[in-house]
C-alpha cells in the first residue's frame, strides 16, 4: 500500500517527538561517554582510537619531531612531550614538570589568607622551575578548567568543586605581580599549560576547593562518569565542569559556547582557533567574520573588565613565565602524524542542478565509485577505500567464489566502456561472519584485489580513482544531513540505467516506524519525503557519500536494501559504515583507512 506524502510527514513528526523524549530519558548519557570516547571526540596526539576509546600508543610510536624535551616530575627526561605522555599512560610518576635538561621543579601550593599550607582548598600558589618566588595566579581568565587541572595534579582524580575560583588576598599580599594560566583541560598538571606573568590590581586571586565526595549526587545534580556530582545547570554550557568531559557529550543543543552536530558543546573560544575539535569540522568552518569580529571586540571576563590577552608567539619571550610552549608542541605533533589523502576528487566537479530521479554523473565526479562484474554483467557497484580494498554489500558476492568477479574503475557507462579502462581480478572476498541474508543485518563485504601493476599505489596506478574515506565514528553525520547516493540501478518504471547516475537524499532516523522489526541498529535509511530520488536494483553495494565542513567525502552508507524504488514512504536502507570501522581495518590495516590518530 502506498502511503500518502502528508502521511510520511506526519510519521516523521512523530518519530522526531520520540527520538527528543529518548534523549531526554538519558539514552546517551546512559553511554558514558567522557574525553577518551572517539566517536565523540578526537584523541590526543599521544592515543590512537581503537574501538570507540582513546587508548595510549606506546612512546615508540611518537613522531619523531619536536620544540622540546621534556622533563617528568620524577626527574626522567624523555626526547620529546609525547613520549612523556605516552609513558605517563601507564605510571603517574612520568607527569610532566618542565622541559628538559631536568633542572629545578614546577610546584603547586594552597595556601589559607594567613600564608599557611592548606590540603584541599586556598588560593593557588605557584613555584616555576629555577626560580624561588612564589606566586600568585591571577583571577581573570581563571576557570574549571584551570581548577580542575590544579586539583588533578593536587591528586584529586575528580577535579575541582565549581563553588569557588576566587579568594580574596590581604593588602600586604597584594603585589600587582601573576601568572596568568590558561588550560585545555585535559591536563594533569598546571605545567602542561599556557603560562604568562601578568599583573593585577585586584584583591582577588585564583584558589581552588578540590572534589571530594563519596555521596550520591541529589535530585538537582549531575552524576559525572567520574563520580562527580555538579550542578545540573552546569551541563551543556560548553565547559568541562566534570573534569572527564561526561557533561558536554550528549547535548542537543548548548546553553552557552558551540554546538557540534554530534551533539557536544565545545566553548565558543575553540570556535575558528585554528585546531579541528568537532569531529566534522564545522567549528573550523567560515571563520572570517568570527575572526573579525574578535579582533575589534575585547574579550572581557566575568565581572566585565577587559581580559589582557597574551597570544602565544613562540619560546623565549620576555614576558614568558616558562620557556616552554604546550600547544606549539602538540600542534607539531598533530601535523607531523601521517595523513591519509581520501575523499577529495583530483578535479572539483561543477554541480548540476538537481538513481531514480537522479542525475548523469560526469567523468571522475564520483572517483571511489567502481562497479563489480560478476561474469558478464555489473550487478552491484562497490566503494574504493585505499590499497587493494573495494567496499561492497554482502549480498552482492559470494566469499567462496572469487573469481567470478572483476572490479572495473572509472565507469560511466556500462554499454560503452573501452580498453582504456582498467580492471582488476579479485584475490578474495570478506564477507561479515554475522552477515544474514535473511535481515540483511552486517550486509557488508570487502573485495581485495589482485595488485596487477605490483606497485604500492595498487589499484591507483594511472587512473582517477580516489579512496573515500572511512567514518569512525555513528556521530560523525546525522538525520537532515544532505548526502549523495550513486549508481548504475534501475530508474522509473524499474528501466534499465546504463549511464551512471546519482541523486541528493537525506538522511533520515525514521526507518524504525516505517520498517518497524526489520530495521536494525547499525542500517541508516536515506531518501527524500516524496520518494523522487532513491536507490534501486543495481546500486546495491554502492555508496551513499556524506562530506563534512570541509567538503571531505565520507562513506557513510552501502547501498543495501529497500521497498518499493522511489515510492513516498519507503526510503532506502543502508549499512551504516562507521559501525564496522574496526571490522574493516582488521582485514585491510588501520593505516590504510584511519583519517586520524594512526
Amino acid at each position: 500500500m502506498k502511503t500518502s506524502r502528508l502521511t510520511w510527514c506526519m510519521l516523521s513528526l512523530i518519530y522526531v517527538c520520540i527520538v527528543t523524549v529518548a534523549v531526554s530519558d538519558n539514552t546517551c548519557w546512559e553511554k558514558k561517554y567522557t574525553i577518551n570516547s572517539c566517536h565523540k571526540v578526537f584523541c590526543a596526539p599521544w592515543q590512537r582510537c581503537v574501538d570507540g576509546k582513546c587508548i595510549c600508543k606506546l612512546p615508540y610510536q611518537c613522531s619523531r619531531n619536536k620544540t622540546i624535551g621534556a622533563c617528568s616530575e620524577s626527574n626522567k627526561a624523555f626526547l620529546s612531550y609525547c613520549q612523556l605522555k605516552s609513558a605517563e599512560c601507564t605510571n603517574s610518576k612520568y607527569r610532566f614538570a618542565s622541559e628538559s635538561p631536568c633542572s629545578g621543579k614546577f610546584e603547586l601550593f594552597l595556601k589559607n589568607s594567613n600564608g599557611e599550607k592548606t590540603n584541599k582548598e586556598g588560593l593557588v600558589k605557584i613555584r616555576l622551575p629555577k626560580q624561588d618566588k612564589e606566586f600568585f595566579v591571577c583571577s581573570e581568565k581563571w576557570t574549571i578548567r584551570e581548577a580542575n587541572v590544579a586539583c588533578r595534579q593536587l591528586e584529586f582524580s575528580q577535579g575541582a568543586s565549581s563553588k569557588k575560583f576566587q579568594f580574596n588576598i590581604s593588602d600586604d599580599q597584594k603585589e600587582q605581580e601573576c601568572l596568568q594560566v590558561t588550560c585545555r583541560g585535559s591536563e594533569t598538571t598546571l605545567a602542561e599549560c599556557t603560562i604568562k606573568k601578568s599583573t593585577s590590581s585586584r584583591n582577588k586571586r585564583a584558589g581552588v576547593s578540590c572534589y571530594k565526595d563519596t555521596n550520591a549526587c541529589e535530585d538537582q545534580q549531575f552524576t559525572c562518569v567520574n563520580g562527580k556530582c555538579i550542578d545540573i545547570n552546569n551541563i551543556c554550557n560548553g565547559q568541562n565542569d566534570c573534569g572527564d568531559l561526561s557533561d558536554e557529550l550528549c547535548c542537543t543543543e548548548c546553553k552557552k559556547g558551540f554546538h557540534c552536530k554530534s551533539d557536544i558543546c565545545i566553548p565558543d573560544e575553540y570556535m575558528c582557533n585554528g585546531d579541528v575539535d568537532c569531529l566534522s569540522g564545522e567549528d573550523e568552518f567560515n571563520c572570517t567574520e568570527i575572526l573579525a569580529a574578535r579582533s575589534k571586540n575585547p574579550v572581557t571576563d566575568d565581572d566585565g573588565d577587559a581580559k589582557s590577552e597574551h597570544p602565544v608567539t613562540g619560546v623565549n619571550e620576555k614576558s614568558n613565565a616558562v620557556d616552554y610552549d604546550i600547544d606549539a608542541e602538540i600542534k607539531l605533533i598533530k601535523d607531523s602524524a601521517p595523513s591519509l589523502n581520501c575523499g577529495v576528487p583530483k578535479v572539483e566537479h561543477v554541480r548540476v542542478k538537481r538513481i531514480i530521479g537522479g542525475h548523469k554523473a560526469e567523468k571522475n565526479q564520483f572517483p571511489w565509485q567502481v562497479a563489480i562484474k560478476d561474469g558478464t554483467k555489473v550487478n552491484c557497484g562497490g566503494i574504493y577505500i585505499g590499497g587493494c580494498w573495494v567496499l561492497t554489500a554482502a549480498h552482492c558476492v559470494r566469499s567462496d567464489q572469487a573469481q567470478r568477479y572483476r572490479i572495473i574503475v572509472e565507469l560511466l557507462d556500462r554499454l560503452s566502456y573501452d580498453g582504456d579502462i582498467d580492471s582488476f581480478p579479485v584475490k578474495s572476498v570478506k564477507v561479515h561472519e554475522l552477515y544474514n541474508p535473511n535481515t540483511y543485518e552486517n550486509d557488508i563485504a570487502l573485495l581485495e584485489v589482485i595488485n596487477i601493476y605490483n606497485e604500492p599505489a595498487c589499484m591507483q596506478v594511472d587512473n582517477n580513482l580516489v579512496a573515500a574515506c572511512v567514518p569512525w565514528s555513528p556521530f560523525q553525520f546525522k538525520s537532515g544531513d544532505t548526502c549523495t547516493v550513486s549508481g548504475w540501478g534501475r530508474a522509473e518504471g524499474l528501466s534499465k540505467v546504463f549511464h551512471l547516475k546519482w541523486g541528493h537524499i537525506n538522511l533520515m532516523n525514521n526507518c524504525s516506524t516505517v520498517y518497524k522489526e526489520r530495521f536494525f541498529d547499525k542500517m541508516e535509511c536515506a531518501g527524500t519525503y516524496d520518494g523522487s530520488i532513491d536507490s534501486c536494483k543495481g546500486d546495491s553495494g554502492g555508496p551513499l557519500v556524506c562530506r563534512d565542513a570541509n567538503n571531505v567525502a565520507y562513506v557513510w552508507g552501502i547501498v543495501s536494501w529497500g521497498e518499493n524504488c522511489g515510492e513516498a514512504g519507503f526510503p532506502g536502507v543502508y549499512t551504516k559504515v562507521a559501525h564496522y570501522f574496526e571490522w574493516i581495518s582488521r582485514h585491510v590495516g588501520r593505516q590504510l583507512i584511519s583519517k586520524y590518530n594512526i
